[in-house]
């Protein structure tokens, strides 16, 4: 089993607001406007639902995910020529990442401390994810799509961009930690952190793992 148990809860816990038709729009019309043409349209564009989807979970807000994607668009097309192949997907929501990051050191600076976690610093990231067996596996499907994105809001910013970055976007280690200049170590130890922290959430609300309990 994969370091994390919501591989197959994933589609449910994506947001449910579709990025709004007018950052297509936008970007599509800045892109002819700057001489990029197609090839911006073509590699970037189709790509903006993940773009929007990473900046919700962020922000955990519509219209903040809507100007931090418009941004991240602008900042991509400003950028398109450095861009050397490769995955395009992940290119975008580095790009977004950093545009959040940006935001949030403007609005919520509040938020980018995070407290020391113990248990985080010192786990052997051989084995980060050792403990996601069929009880949390079992946890998580039987959790309803609210649920699991209340729990996923309520984790700690560091902890919910691994999880959305891996589970939601399905991004590999290497990608991740790429994206948010940590070592992979990091990056699965905040994983195996994150489905704990879930798992704590989901029994808090009432959700069982045990086979027969109820949800």
């Amino acid at each position: 089993m994969d370091v994390y148990a919501l591989a197959g809860a994933a589609p449910a816990i994506r947001t449910t607001a579709a990025p709004p038709p007018s950052m297509f729009e936008k970007a599509s019309r800045t892109s002819r406007q700057g001489g990029t043409l197609g090839r911006f349209e073509e590699t970037v564009l189709p790509h903006l639902d993940a773009a929007y989807d990473l900046a919700r979970w962020l922000s955990r807000s519509d219209d903040h995910a809507e100007d931090i994607v418009q941004t991240a668009c602008l900042r991509a097309l400003r950028f398109f020529t450095t861009f050397e192949g490769g995955n395009a997907r992940a290119w975008l929501l580095t790009i977004v990442r950093n545009t959040f990051y940006t935001w949030l050191r403007q609005h919520r600076a509040g938020e980018l401390a995070t407290p020391f976690d113990e248990e985080l610093h010192s786990e052997d990231p051989d084995r980060a994810g050792a403990g996601a067996g069929d009880p949390e596996a079992e946890l998580f499907r039987k959790a309803d799509s609210r649920l699991l994105r209340l729990a996923l809001e309520d984790l700690p910013l560091v902890f919910r961009e691994a999880v959305v970055l891996r589970e939601i976007e399905g991004l590999s280690y290497k990608e991740i930690a790429a994206i948010a200049g940590i070592p992979i170590g990091t990056v699965m130890s905040r994983l195996s952190r994150a489905r704990r922290l879930l798992q704590q959430y989901l029994l808090a609300h009432g959700v069982s793992g045990r086979p027969g309990g109820s949800s």
